[in-house]
């Protein structure tokens, strides 16, 4: 058996392959959200719908991850991880079989068939994400966590440069189902080496039963997710989404309620009375809303003010991913080296220069400064959320980091919706009300930008006095 102790004390090859094998189902689960995207138009004219109904594939995905995320900790518990890794992948895996077998013929029908496809794979997605950070972080020793989860900012970096472009590429060549092909192969793949014998059962385990009254509570998750996913289309009726909003509230108020009562809760929320650990959820969070809202609001700004094709507009975000990808290597080791308090202060340094940049640039009209501004934006990133990710575990007893993983993916999750949401709905508001003034079309937009930079820019700046109170330990 793969131990913990046997893994920290001398890694091996074996444990250089459980590594690999885990990073590579990872990294294949990671571009099915990244890619989709570039589908829609194929999708629209092969269902005969309209963008906003094919925008479920991506908003269902975002939801039913959030409702999943939170079981992760108990599933850990209760199965081996070898056990639980093979069975999220074959999820992933007919999931992805149920999307190309969908009968075109059916229409509409035929889309919901997809979308049961698409939700068993963001069950499994949901499930792997926190799980495999929490097996990371358990067989490493904390002298080399940075290290080792900087690897994995890499991967799932190079997930999202790569997810455009594989998309492209196949599509560009294939059919819109040679793409879920791609993603059973790669899966397949993965689950004969699982099953060989090069992923072992890692994690401790104690046994506990399912509180079901918890997972329905946890469903105020997806209502809020929900109504941030509609104010950030500006969909939507008012009402409606503020009872959405507060019956979700409500849910999640009685979920948090039960876990602190619970003797064995379903998400251990204790993990919040840690100072260290509260800071890093908050800073993971914020520079992941710096990351997300750049991968939304330039490529607009890149189609709605520069006037470049969505292709273009689409591959302009590729420099800035890749160069995430790899600062998130060094940003490990550097964490590693001189402690997580310096390194998350240079990243948020570099979030905030690279917001303050884009807002002075708006008006010079050039995708090429615009490209470098975002690029500063994500390399950044790479200082604050990997490394924020593993201060939050150093600061937890080793039994509490699977929960403390989950309650940061999931956090991380709702933070960015609603970062988006804010985003777009200053994009949106401040642009009418500009043009309500009588101000031109491209005045009133390079306006509207300037207020969302602006807003981003005093989130990060929040973001920096947070990691300047990060304690030594």
């Amino acid at each position: 058996m793969l131990t913990k102790t046997s893994v920290q004390k001398e890694p091996t090859l074996s444990h250089f392959a459980f590594i690999a094998v885990l990073l590579l189902g990872t990294f294949t689960m990671s571009i099915s959200q990244s890619s989709l995207s570039t589908t829609y138009p194929t999708l629209m004219a092969a269902f005969h719908l309209s963008a906003a109904t094919i925008q479920w594939l991506t908003t269902g995905f975002m939801l039913v991850m959030c409702i999943s995320m939170p079981l992760s900790p108990w599933l850990l518990n209760n199965l081996s991880f070898k056990t639980m890794f093979l069975g999220a992948l074959g999820l992933f895996d007919l999931g992805s079989l149920i999307i190309v077998l969908t009968p075109l013929s059916l229409g509409s029908y035929g889309f919901l068939v997809m979308m049961l496809g698409r939700v068993l794979e963001a069950f499994a997605v949901g499930v792997l994400f926190p799980s495999y950070q929490t097996v990371l972080l358990e067989i490493t020793p904390k002298a080399k966590r940075g290290t080792t989860m900087g690897i994995a900012g890499l991967v799932m970096g190079s997930a999202l440069a790569c997810g455009p472009i594989i998309s492209g590429i196949i599509l560009k060549y294939f059919s819109w189902q040679s793409l879920f092909y791609f993603f059973i192969i790669v899966i397949s793949l993965v689950i004969i080496l699982a099953a060989s014998g090069l992923i072992k059962d890692v994690m401790p385990r104690k046994q506990s039963q399912l509180d079901w009254l918890s997972v329905l509570l946890s469903l105020g998750l997806i209502g809020l997710v929900y109504v941030f996913d509609l104010w950030a289309r500006s969909r939507g009726n008012l009402v409606i989404n503020l009872t959405t909003l507060v019956i979700s509230l409500i849910f999640l108020g009685c979920f948090v309620y039960r876990q602190f009562h619970l003797a064995t809760p379903l998400l251990e929320l204790r993990v919040l009375k840690t100072f260290n650990y509260v800071l890093a959820i908050l800073l993971t969070s914020i520079s992941y809303m710096a990351l997300i809202v750049v991968t939304i609001i330039f490529p607009l700004y890149y189609q709605g003010v520069l006037h470049v094709s969505p292709f273009i507009s689409g591959m302009s975000l590729v420099p800035g991913a890749v160069f995430l990808s790899i600062l998130n290597l060094f940003s490990g080791k550097l964490a590693d080296k001189i402690g997580f308090k310096p390194t998350m202060l240079i990243g948020m340094l570099m979030i905030i220069c690279g917001w303050f940049m884009a807002s002075l640039s708006l008006s010079h009209l050039s995708l090429l400064t615009m490209i470098i501004c975002a690029a500063i934006i994500e390399g950044g990133n790479a200082f604050v959320m990997m490394p924020a990710v593993t201060l939050g575990a150093n600061s937890l007893p080793n039994q509490l980091v699977s929960h403390g993983t989950a309650v940061i993916t999931t956090i991380r999750q709702v933070l960015g919706s609603a970062g988006v949401a804010l985003a777009t709905v200053i994009l949106t508001q401040v642009s009418q009300q500009q043009r309500l003034l009588g101000v031109n079309t491209l005045t009133a937009n390079l306006k509207a930008y300037f207020a969302v930079c602006c807003t981003m820019l005093g989130i990060e700046l929040f973001g920096f006095v947070l990691a300047c109170l990060i304690k030594k330990r």
